[in-house]
């Protein structure tokens, strides 16, 4: 059934209902081909690093991560004059693609260019969220419980 004009407006008018002032994000990005070229002590450092220099130089707040071999999720949360996530994410890929070139000598792609974004809209959905990520390396089979994995943490604690 072809979408009309009228039901269109209906659709954006619920979503309009449910905005959030301050949202947390819920992303996941991957590498480039699905490399799994992120699980190493060296490249965590420069992933968290980044996160951690991520309010002065993007206006971002981060929070939980959990990293895989080929991906990452983390939470984070706009400042008041923090730049646009499309922005953010692009600046984030950039620094922690030169560093991982130039300190650990990756060399092509490191980022697809797309990456996932879900706004959060209640402390519930951030805290079902996480018990759901965290659960990843056991469900990918990397590990048998979730606190044995090393590549996971809280930049800084995010609340709706």
């Amino acid at each position: 059934m072809p979408a009309t004009d009228e039901r269109m407006h209906k659709h954006l008018h619920r979503l309009e209902r449910v905005w959030v002032d301050w949202p947390i994000y819920f992303i996941t990005t991957c590498t480039f081909e699905r490399r799994p070229v992120l699980t190493s002590g060296e490249v965590a450092e420069i992933l968290i690093d980044e996160w951690q220099q991520s309010h002065n130089r993007h206006g971002w707040a981060i929070g939980r991560y959990v990293i895989m071999p080929d991906h990452v999720h983390f939470f984070c949360s706009a400042e008041l004059d923090g730049k646009t996530l499309p922005t953010f994410m692009q600046a984030w890929k950039q620094w922690t693609s030169k560093r991982m070139a130039r300190e650990l000598k990756l060399s092509g792609k490191i980022w697809q260019e797309e990456f996932f974004d879900h706004v959060l809209r209640s402390s519930e959905s951030y805290s079902q969220k996480w018990d759901y990520v965290k659960e990843n390396p056991v469900r990918a089979g990397l590990v048998s419980g979730s606190d044995e994995w090393p590549w996971q943490g809280e930049v800084e604690s995010l609340m709706l």
